[in-house]
């Protein structure tokens, strides 16, 4: 399935499934309530609806197998009775795309962040001269308040850097939680992936970096891109197996292949087991090289106010984001801020 979170057209937040032939989404916890009625024969169905598929992606990934098989059940039923199908007492089950507007998939509890994990980002970061290496696959949080969905737009802060840039990446969603295991148990926590774009103020991060650490430069808000959905794991049997593309304004940027990972997936999410996760966090995986930073002419190619990224993952699909001006954004010039050294 491909899962998504929505707004329906009263702008009530729900959680959807996406059809592979027309696009249409499927809100999932009516069709749950539909199916338990119909197929299950049960009488409290809105009621066991609430409890397998609620209208939360967070929650939904925090009922695990039970709840994504419920959900998948869900959906094949309505997909199967058409179009025109209506919920227990009339409400509008299926939506086309232009009828609702796609929210960030999740919003975890916690965003754990790889970073190095792609050798050939590291290559390029020494070519060019960055001022620290990139470590192989080290951890950090990103912040889960910056998280944005499909067609929503990155604010550029003009009065906090001149240097934006882009980090495409393949991010795993967690469907159990767990902590201590072994990279053969990995995969019993892998509930789906999702598209994750890392936008990084490069001129902050090298401030950061000094002290051997960077979060700020990564963590401002509007600055993680995930979507457009999740693709449950069942349609992914290899995601080390993915082409993987990032686009600005039509133009590719960055062009690799998830094979590329230093370390993976089962490793990553083993080694950071200590920390503990829950249901429905969410680990990045590392970026690919192409970045602007690290270009033949990172001043050319740093985002601007008007650019338009594609980040593309085979069996995914496209995340696209628009940078727009902080003044396009509030209708007024940023606020004075501390001076920061440069």
């Amino acid at each position: 399935m491909r899962l998504v979170t929505f707004e329906d057209p009263a702008r009530r937040s729900r959680i959807g499934a996406v059809t592979t032939d027309d696009n249409r989404i499927v809100d999932l916890h009516y069709a749950c309530a539909l199916y338990l009625r119909d197929v299950e024969s049960e009488s409290a169905f809105y009621r066991l609806a609430d409890a397998l598929v609620p209208p939360n992606m967070l929650a939904l990934f925090r009922g695990g197998d039970t709840s994504l098989e419920a959900a998948r059940k869900a959906f094949d039923y309505v997909v199967q009775q058409g179009a025109g199908v209506a919920g227990p007492n009339g409400e509008v089950i299926s939506y086309s795309a232009d009828e609702v507007r796609l929210k960030a998939p999740i919003v975890p509890k916690k965003f754990f962040h790889t970073a190095g994990n792609f050798r050939e980002h590291h290559e390029e970061a020494t070519k060019a001269g960055f001022s620290h290496p990139v470590m192989p696959w080290i951890v950090f949080f990103q912040n889960v308040d910056a998280i944005i969905g499909h067609d929503e737009p990155v604010i550029y802060p003009e009065h906090l850097t001149r240097e934006l840039d882009y980090e495409l990446e393949l991010a795993v969603v967690l469907k159990r939680g767990g902590k201590h295991f072994p990279p053969e148990e990995a995969s019993s926590h892998i509930g789906g992936y999702v598209i994750f774009n890392d936008i990084t103020a490069r001129d902050i991060q090298r401030r950061e970096m000094k002290s051997g650490v960077f979060s700020f430069c990564k963590g401002i808000d509007t600055f993680c891109p995930l979507g457009p959905w999740i693709v449950t794991a069942d349609e992914i049997p290899d995601p080390h197996n993915l082409a993987m593309e990032l686009r600005v304004n039509g133009e590719p940027r960055q062009r690799s292949h998830s094979s590329k990972m230093s370390v993976k997936i089962p490793e990553i999410l083993s080694h950071y087991s200590p920390m503990g996760y829950s249901a429905g966090d969410v680990v990045s995986t590392g970026t690919v090289s192409g970045v602007a930073a690290f270009s033949g002419d990172p001043k050319a190619w740093y985002l601007k106010p008007g650019d338009v990224m594609e980040c593309e993952i085979e069996k995914i699909g496209i995340l696209r984001n628009r940078v727009i001006s902080w003044e396009e954004a509030y209708g007024e010039k940023p606020k004075a801020m501390a001076t920061q050294e440069t």
